[in-house]
């Protein structure tokens, strides 16, 4: 999608190189802010795009739930939201309610918002955070570099073919159905353990960030050991064992 003369953990760098303006695809949804024709402002605008239309698909398609419900997803739930744009061999996208330092230096931030729900959007490669080219796609080593710790959703997308709206409103809807399902199972465990109420609480923080190991040993304790998982369980997998185990 891009011509980018520099590695993926280098394209929100300051320095000059070339992108190919014609190839950047903007989400339908009107924006009020310019789009620079080439350098690293140009993919930083294709990323602000990018999350932009993310955002809106997942807000428009949660929209006529009940409030309650909506009320609960994390997306709409955070009391912040900042959306960590951080360039590795891919470009992950990591939504937190951390609070975070302003930015300095050659830090940059914008925000946005849509349905009342408002974010800032950072950007991080290797050239305002050296670490970040050092590693590889791991997502706990791209949160450990960051120091972030709660996380909404964190993503990886294809700097070269995935940056455009199609994928994003896909990656919205997906994200938004996720979330609201996850938030169910949730409730459902609430109401039928409620002697272990804070349990199913750290339970959902570790589906959130994906803490397989947490997860494993909280579904054995709520289980009564019923339910024994490997350590290395994704995070959901965990959770739907845990409710299968209290529906039989």
């Amino acid at each position: 999608m891009t011509d980018i003369a520099t590695p993926p953990h280098a394209v929100f760098r300051h320095t000059e190189h070339n992108l190919v303006s014609s190839m950047i695809q903007r989400h339908p949804e009107e924006v009020d802010h310019p789009s620079p024709t080439h350098g690293p402002e140009a993919m930083r605008e294709l990323v602000r795009d990018y999350v932009s239309a993310l955002h809106a698909a997942y807000l428009d398609h949660t929209r006529h739930l009940p409030a309650g419900e909506r009320g609960r997803l994390p997306l709409v739930a955070a009391p912040r939201i900042t959306v960590i744009a951080a360039a590795t061999q891919s470009l992950h996208l990591l939504a937190t309610s951390d609070d975070l330092p302003q930015p300095h230096g050659p830090e940059v931030q914008v925000f946005d918002d849509h349905l009342g729900v408002t974010w800032s959007l950072r950007f991080y490669d290797a050239s305002v955070l050296p670490a970040l080219g050092l590693l590889d796609d791991d997502p706990g080593a791209v949160r450990r570099a960051l120091g972030v710790d709660d996380t909404i959703y964190h993503l990886t997308v294809d700097v070269g073919g995935g940056l455009g709206p199609h994928h994003a409103q896909h990656s919205g809807v997906a994200l938004a159905n996720q979330h609201a399902r996850t938030s169910r199972d949730l409730e459902h465990l609430r109401h039928a353990l409620p002697q272990h109420a804070r349990l199913v609480d750290e339970l959902a923080v570790c589906v959130r960030s994906g803490l397989p190991r947490a997860s494993a040993l909280l579904a054995a304790e709520l289980t009564e050991h019923r339910v024994s998982l490997p350590p290395d369980t994704a995070a959901l997998k965990a959770l739907a064992a845990v409710l299968d185990d209290i529906t039989r």
